[in-house]
């Protein structure tokens, strides 16, 4: 892996006094949970991307207990704002030092999951602080709420690889730096994001689609049902048709053969799919802002007729309170880097800032 700084099973091999810690319990009230976390009597299971814990306390060191599934996640270890490690959390229930050495005063930890559901699932069971170590009130809930429902581009995919080979593999996924997080960073919103990369409204590269997953709790568990009264965002902002615009080419692909047998959809078909959608987002959040944006990837490329069906779908609904925005192509191979991230980011901020009262 190239990362700098990664936290794995070794770290544990520094000299630390179990009994001497205080333990707090994936279920205690002082942990705040941000996204989609299934909550069991001793854990917290985390699987969409940017699922995230914090956590205030006062001590020079704390540790978190955690398992992955696959050992194929990536947290970033968060203290006071700044990342500062990357936990890779192995398969086996295993306690990790997430900061040591910190200086006296209250510190904000937060475990932010980098990598999305493709990689499977982690169980985080608890926190421990050092000696002298204080569990403080929460962090507080932002008065802002952003959801996403999105595709790789929307999960980081491929973010961090600098060397064109666009791979999607978990050391090269870092959500903390899409274009999602960094928006909802900027306006000190909540976040969910329900995102997962390769999935389309009309046909994914798997047999499932957006329509077909938006309401899980556990991205991984099709009997997982998420309860929508836990999170209204005040903003849903959707960014899909991206891999729609490459498989409706497909005959020959298994997806193409399984959704529409040897005959591509018409434009009257996808425009509905859409529609279809924004109708079952909005029946969910009936006072929220829905942006239905594409880009910067080719289905915005000039002469696409993509943006032009997600037009079409918005304007059948009359509905004041759904936009539409598109980001240019950005004219590069494989998916957005960490610039190109922030470039969307930046662009659709300031769409918002322009549209959106809250």
């Amino acid at each position: 892996m190239h990362y700098k700084h990664i936290i794995c099973c070794f770290a544990i091999g520094v000299s630390f006094n179990c009994a001497a810690q205080s333990i707090i319990k994936a279920n205690d009230p002082h942990i705040r949970y941000e996204g989609r976390i299934a909550m069991t009597d001793s854990t917290a299971e985390l699987s969409w991307p940017a699922s995230a814990i914090k956590i205030n306390f006062t001590g020079a060191r704390i540790r978190a207990t955690l398992m992955d599934e696959r050992s194929d996640n990536n947290y970033n270890v968060v203290v006071d704002g700044k990342v500062i490690n990357v936990l890779h959390p192995l398969q086996a229930k295993k306690e990790y030092v997430l900061a040591e050495g910190l200086p006296p005063g209250k510190h904000t930890l937060e475990l932010f999951k980098r990598t999305e559901s493709n990689m499977g699932k982690t169980w985080f069971y608890q926190f421990g602080l050092g000696k002298n170590g204080k569990i403080l009130a929460p962090p507080p809930v932002q008065k802002r709420k952003i959801e996403f429902f999105g595709n790789s581009i929307s999960c980081g995919y491929a973010d961090e690889d600098t060397t064109g080979k666009d791979r999607g593999t978990s050391p090269y996924e870092n959500d903390y730096l899409s274009y999602a997080a960094i928006t909802a960073r900027h306006f000190s919103a909540e976040l969910h994001n329900t995102s997962k990369s390769g999935i389309g409204i009309t046909i994914s590269w798997f047999p499932l689609t957006m329509p077909e997953m938006y309401d899980r709790l556990d991205a991984t568990d099709p009997n997982s049902k998420w309860d929508f009264s836990k999170f209204t965002p005040d903003v849903v902002i959707i960014n899909l048709f991206q891999n729609d615009c490459w498989l409706v080419n497909m005959p020959n692909n298994e997806q193409f053969k399984a959704r529409f047998g040897t005959t591509p959809p018409t434009p009257e078909f996808i425009i509905n799919a859409y529609a279809g959608f924004l109708k079952s987002v909005r029946s969910k959040y009936p006072q929220a802002h829905i942006i239905c944006i594409l880009g910067s990837m080719d289905a915005t490329k000039p002469g696409s007729p993509w943006p032009g069906y997600i037009e079409k779908a918005v304007a059948g609904l009359s509905d004041n309170n759904i936009y539409t925005h598109f980001i240019p192509y950005k004219n590069t191979n494989g998916h957005p880097s960490i610039k190109e991230q922030q470039a969307m980011a930046d662009d659709l901020i300031g769409f918002m800032e322009s549209h959106i009262r809250w």
